[in-house]
């Protein structure tokens, strides 16, 4: 066992192992080390040109795959990692975006797909800064630029930068239309980055063509024009009726087509090649699926997959439709559906498939709000009885846990804990009234469903009243620490991963595009609206916490910045509380899958003493 040297604080503790048994230590690491792979993007003009990301060595990269050869290769070597790339149009370029350290700000890039040439800046005259949109042409490249001033949005057409596009509230590219003629961006200059409104504009002068808002409360989000050149239709989410659905917007004539699907949940989609049907994917009570929309007879039809998570699917030119699927139990493969049904896993990284895990079941608690769809697993071989259980916060907020594979969650099954995972209200998939019921009160509005459905979990004889532990990363480490200081009661411990924990000064130093989104969260700025700041914030309540917290964060983070949880430390550190910090060389979260074992052995180990299991 290790500690971290170097800490002004108590530093948390290094496992060389987890598990007594060499079997049980070997299957969780395995969980991690399993070759992972992202559905292939392929250059729409050049279908044979694709790029994904993969783990295959051991840090999130880019790679590239011809084809036509069957070639594979490693396009980026970076000490931190790569996740965002795309190929140009025609298949010659790779596209990826190069920040510093994890810390999200930068530039694109591009290189040759074929090898032996070095990567060079995309469009020399655009500044660095936070990404806001790409979209890439034969002849028009879009690109969008977030910074503390604001959005700027940029063109490069026929060799030369234009910035057209320039705001201090949040805005981004959306679409480029197949001919190049028009460019559909998103923006919030009516003040609320969470509801955000569409404006096409000419790419001959950047004229507005048409725009569309819904209304206070209402936003709209540019999923793709159609894939058929001199079709000017976008295709965009909605919630006119309380939840994302689809409808077809025809730019050039400003008329539109919503698409009503009976399906509950909510959707999102994009377009066969022909542009005659589109590609559904359906999400309900945490899990999804796959449908073909045919948009001239109106007819659903589902794609039969079996229950759990599509993580990404497209259309390729033939018909098939591939996807990424994974269940609680099944780890996740990439898979190809023939147009004639037949259905098969399309690509095999290297080396051994994940340990399979526990599946989840589906639990419904009445809230404050309604009802909440929580997820819960136990461990394989746990005795009858009460157990220690941890309650695992997804961030966002507006996202939700889904039934898919986890080897964050397998390994919690295997310390022991049974593993609760609430999609609290601000969670996505649930209806907009849901999502947005944690405005001008975030935070304690979503720890009131995490009480109902810990309430639940107690009385129901899952969990040991005295053995449970709140975690979550991000938006989920920001209400584990907030949980901590209003519900004391609740919690034998805690654990916090890049969290929120004082929120005036997150908000000072984080990025502009997280201030939009506070704001319009909020309320208002700290300085507006004060009160809802502070009552909402973790530190407000640190004097109140008594359980033994952990804190996890980056140096290079711009969204939960290291300075606001330093903060937040050295108030515990002053009332000699109980706690333990680690502290990595990266942004929120790290690509390096040695550093999310680590990090995942100090979690565990930091719980099981908590409860007294070690």
């Amino acid at each position: 066992m290790s500690t971290q040297p170097g800490n002004k604080y108590p530093s948390a503790a290094v496992p060389d192992r987890l598990f007594d048994d060499a079997e049980a230590e070997a299957r969780w690491r395995a969980r991690f080390h399993a070759p992972r792979i992202s559905v292939p993007e392929w250059a729409i003009d050049a279908p044979d040109a694709n790029v994904y990301v993969s783990n295959a060595s051991g840090v999130w990269e880019v790679y590239s795959w011809d084809r036509s050869t069957g070639e594979h290769r490693r396009v980026t070597d970076r000490p931190n990692g790569t996740m965002h790339a795309t190929p140009s149009p025609d298949g010659r370029w790779i596209w990826w975006f190069n920040d510093t350290d994890g810390d999200e700000f930068g530039s694109w890039v591009r290189e040759p797909f074929a090898p032996g040439a070095a990567a060079e800046r995309a469009v020399p005259d655009v500044h660095d800064g936070y990404p806001a949109g790409l979209e890439i042409g034969t002849r028009v490249i879009a690109v969008g630029v977030s910074t503390d001033d604001g959005s700027e949005l940029f063109a490069h057409i026929d060799g030369e930068t234009t910035s057209f596009y320039r705001h201090e509230d949040d805005a981004g590219i959306a679409s480029l239309s197949r001919d190049e003629s028009l460019l559909a961006i998103s923006h919030s200059e009516h003040g609320d980055s969470r509801h955000p409104a569409l404006r096409v504009l000419s790419t001959g002068g950047f004229t507005t063509v048409a725009d569309k808002w819904d209304g206070e409360g209402k936003g709209l989000g540019a999923l793709e024009f159609s894939p058929v050149a001199g079709d000017q239709r976008l295709l965009v989410l909605h919630e006119r009726r309380g939840r994302e659905e689809l409808l077809i917007w025809d730019t050039a004539a400003d008329t539109e087509r919503e698409i009503e699907l009976d399906l509950p949940g909510e959707v999102i989609a994009g377009w066969y090649p022909d542009a005659r049907a589109l590609l559904v994917v359906h999400f309900h009570q945490g899990r999804s699926s796959l449908h073909r929309y045919d948009l001239a007879s109106g007819e659903l039809s589902s794609l039969d997959t079996p229950p759990g998570r599509i993580g990404g699917a497209g259309v390729r030119p033939d018909g098939t439709v591939e996807y990424s699927w994974s269940s609680a139990a099944k780890p996740t493969a990439v898979r190809a559906r023939a147009a004639g049904g037949e259905d098969s896993v399309l690509l095999e990284p290297p080396g051994e498939r994940a340990p399979e895990s526990a599946p989840v079941t589906d639990a419904f608690v009445d809230g404050i709000g309604g009802r909440i769809h929580a997820l819960v697993s136990r461990p394989a071989d746990a005795p009858e009885g009460p157990l220690p259980t941890v309650f695992s916060l997804h961030g966002g907020p507006h996202s939700a846990d889904e039934d898919r594979f986890s080897a964050y969650r397998a390994v919690w099954l295997d310390a022991g804990f049974a593993v609760v995972e609430v999609n609290y209200r601000g969670s996505t998939g649930y209806g907009s009234a849901w999502r947005d019921a944690i405005e001008g009160r975030p935070g304690l509005t979503e720890l009131e469903d995490v009480a109902a459905v810990h309430d639940w979990a107690v009385q129901s004889g899952l969990a040991d009243p005295g053995k449970c532990v709140v975690n979550g990363a991000s938006w989920g480490g920001y209400l584990s620490l907030l949980a901590l200081g209003t519900q004391p009661a609740r919690w034998a411990a805690g654990v916090a991963g890049v969290p929120v924990a004082d929120y005036v000064a997150a908000y000072e130093d984080e990025m502009e595009q997280l201030r939009s989104f506070d704001r319009a969260l909020f309320g208002g700025s700290p300085e507006t609206v004060p009160a809802v700041y502070r009552e909402c914030s973790p530190i407000t309540y640190v004097e109140a916490v008594t359980a033994p917290v952990l804190v996890l964060a980056g140096d290079n983070d711009p969204r939960c910045p290291i300075r606001q949880v330093e903060n937040y430390l050295d108030r515990l550190a002053k009332r000699e509380s109980s706690f333990e910090f680690y502290r990595f060389d990266a942004g929120h979260g790290s690509l390096v899958i040695a550093e999310t074992i680590k990090q995942t052995a100090i979690e565990v180990f930091f719980a099981l003493r908590a409860v007294g299991l070690r």
